[in-house]
């Protein structure tokens, strides 16, 4: 059977959540360390019949996986050049972090989402850019004691990037043109590269559609820049990156050092955490499928996206949607990632 064929489950899965109108564009890519093994497209822009047709050049709103491509990353590179330890104590780089309940708090505990930070406020609603986010969030009450478990923060991830720009002496955005050179991914996209974005939401707080707009609210208020989120990008360029991790992971890149990447992609030792340092890690439960080693390690985004690598076998997988178009409001997607993570790792045996 030849390669293309072997991949026939997977692109049946994604067609028939695309019918169900789980999403209106999808594009996935299969690869190693040296190549790609497969990419497909499906849909259209949106679910008007006049809408472009999905290419493996549509932009999507990464959303949360800007965490481990950006944040991580910058944080790994500025740990390698010796501007900063994750044993640094918060209060180090962000003065208004203070109290009792959290001053030993780290930078990795930032990183493995076990500050004590609740998940989300819609701070964007009071604040605009850092000068008013950061102080809003360093003294919001925390929601558990620092350690004791890991909830998933964005909030917490706005804050490490405060961090790593006052390390780093530079826009977050800016630290990480280094690692992502001239590939499609980047903030607050070009206007040429709106014809082949794909629309997120109809957001009703500001009252448009999202094309090429940040679709979180709180990155939208912080110019488009967060460490939350704010990516956006192509599967080839997201692919490109996977790639690079892998390599990584084999000797030093311009990403990291290879004990570097190693220590980032280990899970956490926060009680009952499947997190990392910027990543997840793989669970027969999760969004990568029950297929997939032990070692793997990868993360999702709230409009539809996934990258997920495996370096047992030395496999990635890219899978990028805009299912929050036209709404969030809609059920079954979460059922889709897994089903597609596992048929392809069958496909590459």
């Amino acid at each position: 059977m030849s390669l293309e064929r072997r991949f026939d489950r997977v692109a049946a899965i994604i067609q028939e959540a695309h019918e169900r109108q789980l999403f209106p564009a999808a594009v996935i890519e299969v690869g190693t360390s040296d190549d790609v093994l497969w990419r497909s497209s499906t849909g259209r822009l949106t679910y008007d019949e006049s809408a472009p047709p999905v290419t493996e050049q549509t932009v999507f709103d990464l959303a949360s996986l800007t965490k481990p491509v950006v944040t991580a990353s910058v944080a790994m590179r500025l740990e390698d050049a010796g501007r900063l330890r994750l044993s640094d104590r918060v209060t180090r780089w962000l003065p208004h972090w203070t109290g009792r309940d959290r001053s030993l708090v780290t930078l990795r505990d930032l990183l493995e989402h076990a500050a004590g930070l609740s998940a989300w406020l819609p701070i964007y609603r009071e604040a605009h850019l850092r000068a008013e986010f950061e102080p809003a969030i360093a003294r919001a009450p925390l929601e558990y004691a620092p350690w004791t478990q890991s909830i998933y923060s964005d909030l917490g991830f706005m804050l490490l990037a405060f961090a790593l720009e006052s390390a780093g002496d530079a826009p977050l955005d800016e630290q990480i043109v280094p690692v992502l050179q001239e590939s499609e991914l980047c903030f607050n996209p070009p206007a040429d590269w709106r014809p082949r974005t794909a629309p997120t939401e109809m957001d009703a707080f500001r009252g448009r559609l999202l094309v090429g707009e940040v679709h979180d609210e709180n990155a939208w208020a912080l110019g488009g820049v967060a460490g939350h989120a704010g990516l956006f990008g192509t599967a080839p360029a997201l692919g490109a990156f996977a790639r690079l991790v892998l390599r990584t992971l084999q000797r030093d890149t311009n990403l990291a050092r290879r004990e570097t990447l190693a220590r980032f992609v280990t899970r956490s030792t926060v009680p009952r955490s499947s997190r990392a340092l910027g990543w997840d890690t793989m669970l027969p439960t999760s969004s990568c499928g029950s297929r997939m080693s032990r070692r793997a390690f990868g993360h999702t985004g709230f409009t539809g996206t996934s990258l997920w690598i495996d370096p047992e076998p030395g496999i990635y997988v890219v899978f990028l949607t805009n299912r929050v178009h036209p709404s969030r409001d809609r059920e079954g997607f979460a059922a889709t990632r897994p089903a597609v993570h596992d048929a392809a790792m069958e496909a590459v045996g």
